[in-house]
């Protein structure tokens, strides 16, 4: 009610949508350099192990930034599964926080935690 949009969609998850983008691009691409270099280097040296190893890892990483990517997406569209799924992430970063005792960080994953429940109503 009191929190400023851009047309339906909250301001701050439009902020948090194209953050999440942003980030969710440099891991993709992060991804996608990781298993070219493992491939290339399994394909042109012995070392198979290293290069099957990295193009392992660079998929992986390839599909995480590929899920991030799409939570930014559903988070704009104001997708209901793509705010559970940032409120599950944001929950785990809030344990990894607490045991680190790093309270500045803790602060602001429970400040985007109580700002993403309190706009759910404009999910569907």
């Amino acid at each position: 009610m009191g929190a400023t949009s851009v047309g339906r969609l909250p301001l701050g998850v439009a902020i948090l949508a194209v953050l999440v983008g942003v980030f969710g691009f440099f891991v993709l691409l992060a991804g996608l350099l990781l298993l070219l270099l493992g491939v290339g280097i399994g394909l042109a040296t012995s070392a198979s192990i290293f290069g099957f190893s990295g193009a392992v890892a660079g998929l992986i990483i390839l599909l995480v930034g590929a899920v991030v990517l799409a939570v930014a997406f559903g988070l704009w569209d104001q997708e209901l599964w793509a705010l559970v799924l940032a409120i599950i992430v944001l929950l785990f970063y809030a344990v990894v926080e607490f045991l680190s005792a790093s309270w500045l960080g803790l602060l602001i994953v429970v400040a985007l935690l109580v700002y993403l429940v309190a706009v759910s109503n404009h999910f569907d």
